[in-house]
């Protein structure tokens, strides 16, 4: 809230997984120092199972494998394997790595997250035992990889509508692929208006719902770039270079992995635009199951607001147009009865009863916050006073409103609304400084009044 309140944003996925990390390396290194029996026999040491073993990637077909440990490293309850065939995608161009599980014979690894390694990806995780390598089962958590392939492609065609919107000076400045979200900051001099963040929204949905075929080929760099595809900021290229194309409406160098169509995003919602840097903003978004949580939860909100309201939800704005407009008509007619206009508790009969000022009126205002409004302009304009207002509308009511410092010398308006009222057959209380009560037979108000000023020289002696 701290951050948004100056305009920034935190990536709070990005410093839990960077906590998680630092975590991973600290108890790493203590129980290195301690010297424990297995963190010394391994001492923190790679060790190579296969003399010149080879990683092969395999995530983009797959997100399982048959596979075997061609190295490892355990420190303290650390472990990290390097997989012969491995599924498991590293945190690259923006997209998070992967999670899921490595099982052996007699032992399981849940794989927390995945490191670079001397140009190999190695997954990492806790294991409390000693390491014994077997061949194992490797298994990404395939909904969280499907759930970042929705975002990452929805990236690219976030680009594409931004580009053609917004014009071709924007360029990506940066982003996060998640499971649970994207974020997306890009060169643009300004905040993004309204219908055109919609219009925006509209594109990228609109592709989505065409179903387009995604398509990816490895190309020289010198032709890719001839071909049009768009580079990431940032990123640095080999000269072969993966292009991923969505065709008529994208071509970007991509390492990353993306859904098989753009109808498996299923749907696209914008949660947030803001600025990020100079010149840069940046936009958060959600898609496929978070967008439809999104939508839900929005949904229940509204109906939750037109429900406090007594409406429905398709005329809550009308609901509230309405209430703004009689709040403006309340307001403007309160201004007038403060001003001196009828009903004021101005008028009347002013007494002195000792140091006290006493003010007793009449008015036919029935609405309490029109009577609760002029007996605060009351107090605003006095003190050591007091201010007894009868109201005689439909229903008759003895309203009391008391200054701030004869409060704090102990007099009540409660005490002195309920015996007056007591007078009629009524009865009623409130707050130290402003009380109303019930009047019981309307036709004792004139010696309810008549007695006023000898029942307020009893509690303002």
């Amino acid at each position: 809230m701290i951050a948004a309140e100056h305009g920034h944003t935190v990536d709070v996925e990005g410093f839990d997984q960077a906590l998680g990390q630092q975590r991973r390396r600290s108890r790493a290194a203590r129980k290195a120092a301690a010297g424990g029996g297995e963190g010394r026999r391994r001492g923190g040491e790679w060790v190579e199972l296969k003399k010149k073993g080879k990683q092969k990637w395999i995530g983009y077909e797959s997100t399982h494998a048959e596979t075997e440990p061609i190295a490892f490293r355990q420190t303290g309850d650390q472990l990290e394997l390097i997989l012969e065939e491995n599924p498991f995608y590293a945190e690259s161009g923006g997209q998070v790595s992967d999670t899921g599980v490595v099982k052996g014979d007699g032992w399981e690894l849940t794989v927390e997250g995945v490191e670079k390694v001397d140009g190999k990806s190695a997954v990492v995780g806790t294991f409390g035992e000693t390491f014994e390598p077997t061949a194992a089962l490797a298994q990404v958590n395939e909904a969280r990889r499907r759930n970042i392939e929705r975002n990452h492609t929805a990236t690219h065609l976030v680009h594409a509508a931004l580009r053609k919107i917004l014009g071709m000076h924007v360029r990506q400045a940066g982003s996060v692929v998640a499971p649970e979200r994207l974020r997306f900051d890009f060169s643009h001099h300004g905040p993004i208006k309204g219908d055109q963040l919609a219009a925006i929204e509209a594109e990228v949905n609109a592709h989505v719902w065409e179903n387009l075929p995604i398509e990816t080929r490895q190309m020289a760099y010198p032709d890719a770039v001839a071909a049009g595809a768009m580079a990431l900021f940032g990123e640095k290229y080999g000269d072969v270079v993966r292009v991923v194309d969505v065709p008529g409406v994208s071509l970007e160098l991509c390492g990353g992995t993306h859904v098989a169509a753009t109808g498996q995003i299923a749907v696209f919602r914008f949660t947030h635009e803001t600025g990020a840097a100079a010149g840069v903003r940046r936009i958060e978004a959600l898609t496929g199951p978070g967008a439809y949580r999104y939508a839900s939860d929005l949904q229940n909100r509204l109906a939750a607001a037109a429900g406090l309201l007594k409406t429905q939800p398709e005329h809550l704005a009308r609901r509230i147009e309405a209430m703004l407009e009689e709040n403006k008509r309340l307001e403007k007619r309160i201004g007038e009865l403060l001003k001196g206009g009828a009903g004021s508790a101005e008028q009347g009969a002013v007494e002195k009863i000792g140091d006290v000022e006493l003010h007793v009126s009449e008015s036919r205002l029935e609405d309490r916050g029109q009577i609760a409004a002029l007996m605060d302009g009351f107090r605003a304009k006095h003190k050591g006073a007091i201010s007894v207002l009868f109201t005689t509308g439909d229903r008759a009511g003895i309203h009391v409103a008391v200054t701030d410092d004869l409060v704090s010398k102990g007099v009540k308006a409660g005490d002195i609304a309920n015996a007056i009222a007591a007078t009629t057959g009524g009865k009623g209380g409130g707050r130290p400084h402003f009380a109303s009560a019930g009047v019981g037979d309307p036709g004792k108000l004139g010696e309810a009044r008549a007695r006023t000023p000898e029942i307020v020289r009893e509690f303002a002696r």
